[in-house]
């Protein structure tokens, strides 16, 4: 056996006898996989797990300053098979980076300067076999990467941190990616855009500990579904609180549209939703309420 082999075995020994006190918990450095799953001849898909960092939260007056995507072939089941060469490179914002932005991320101006990312090579590396594009705050990178590469508004989007039930499943320490991959216990270099799509992907390869499917499966199937987004446009001021109660959250017409509290719900439940609005809200039984369907093409961005 190799010394290296020796060494690996003795610390895993090392590991395995602190977490047999109970009073231990061993965390483990993501390894990255170039396969999780053999080909077995199921039929596969590419999808694309993308992360940025941002100079800010404000997809039109900040900029990205990293850009990262790690393929990956996936069956419909929820199985992963290969994961491919990723795309993970940096970007000067032509400004200086805000000091909490490096203090977050690590990524500071000398690492950027000049440094730079054209539409083209995106498109190019998305090529024309990516059928799904999956980030963990879809909310966010959508909307910056929609407006660098137009590309990325002709594919479908799938969330990992909203569209599985983390918490149901027993992730009740948080949802973001360093939490997630503590509780599944290993660790990796979080907030550097490769790594953290490199790690989003091992928590989708694993069974969600309480349903016992697949996370990916999960995803897959939260993506397919429409959902519907219900507006709550001119609702009484002194009424919003019942609205944030049912989940409603405020879009200030950022975007040339008009301000109104919002929901986005499954099909099956718009009609109680409607008769919620007319009867608890409005008080007018004749109000047609406000619904537009949407789908993984168009949720998460501006254009929704």
């Amino acid at each position: 056996m190799a010394d290296g082999d020796t060494t690996m075995r003795d610390e895993e020994d090392m590991a395995a006898l602190l977490e047999s006190t109970g009073r231990y918990r061993v965390l483990r450095r993501l390894a990255p996989r170039a396969a999780y799953h053999a080909p077995d001849g199921t039929p596969t898909r590419r999808a694309v797990f993308i992360d940025l960092e941002t100079t800010g939260l404000d997809p039109v007056a900040d900029e990205i300053v990293e850009i990262a995507m790690v393929p990956f072939d996936y069956s419909d089941d929820g199985r992963i098979f290969a994961v491919h060469e990723s795309f993970a490179r940096f970007r000067d914002p032509g400004r200086p980076i805000p000091p909490e932005v490096s203090a977050m991320t690590g990524i500071t101006d000398a690492m950027v300067a000049g440094a730079a990312i054209e539409p083209a090579e995106i498109e190019a590396f998305l090529g024309d076999t990516a059928a799904l594009v999956v980030a963990h705050n879809c909310s966010f990178d959508r909307r910056f990467a929609e407006r660098f590469c137009p590309a990325f508004a002709h594919l479908p989007w799938a969330c990992s941190w909203a569209e599985i039930p983390w918490r149901e499943e027993g992730f009740v320490d948080g949802t973001k990616l360093v939490h997630l991959a503590a509780a599944c216990g290993f660790f990796h270099e979080g907030h550097r855009a490769v790594h953290d799509c490199l790690a989003g992907i091992e928590l989708l390869s694993r069974p969600l500990p309480r349903s016992g499917q697949r996370a990916l499966a999960v995803l897959l199937s939260s993506a397919r579904a429409p959902r519907w987004r219900v507006r709550a446009a001119g609702a009484p001021f002194e009424l919003r609180e019942s609205l944030k109660r049912r989940g409603y959250r405020w879009d200030p017409g950022e975007h040339g549209g008009q301000r109104a509290w919002f929901v986005d719900l499954p099909e099956s439940d718009l009609e109680v939703e409607s008769d919620f609005l007319r009867r608890e809200i409005y008080r007018r039984d004749d109000l047609e309420v406000e619904a537009r369907r949407l789908d993984a093409y168009d949720r998460y961005s501006d254009r929704s």
